[in-house]
């Protein structure tokens, strides 16, 4: 798979800067839920889910920070995708990120480990 055929959706401003020339990177300045919701209604109309939305060992919430892979082509909606994101937003319902408890130093390593972890799918799906 190569970079032509799948997209990022991400709040990451670290993914748009290390990727917004050279990828297919869609940002938005939202919350990791909105993320997740925004996912789920590409994969409504008819995109893959390509990299899990719960990856890392980051707990939803604990981080303010999500990125996605999605396949640019579409088909029918996928239920296994469509069941995994779902499973994600109710997970994120569960946590509610508390932007008072961090110092500011601390959004770049949350915006680092989200980087990293969207950085290690790009290796993968771009060699397919």
């Amino acid at each position: 798979m190569s970079q032509g055929n799948y997209f990022i959706i991400t709040n990451n401003p670290l993914v748009l800067k290390k990727l917004g020339e050279t990828h297919n990177v869609i940002y938005q300045e939202i919350s990791y839920e909105e993320v997740l919701k925004e996912v789920r209604d590409r994969i409504h109309e008819g995109h893959l889910l390509l990299s899990h939305p719960l990856s890392g060992s980051v707990k939803p919430n604990e981080t303010p920070y999500k990125s996605v892979m999605l396949s640019k082509g579409k088909g029918e909606m996928d239920e296994r995708s469509l069941s995994i994101i779902e499973n994600a937003i109710q997970a994120c319902g569960k946590f509610q990120f508390r932007s008072d408890k961090y110092k500011p130093e601390v959004y770049a390593d949350f915006q680092l480990i989200d980087w990293t972890l969207i950085e290690s799918g790009l290796a993968s799906a771009d060699a397919w």
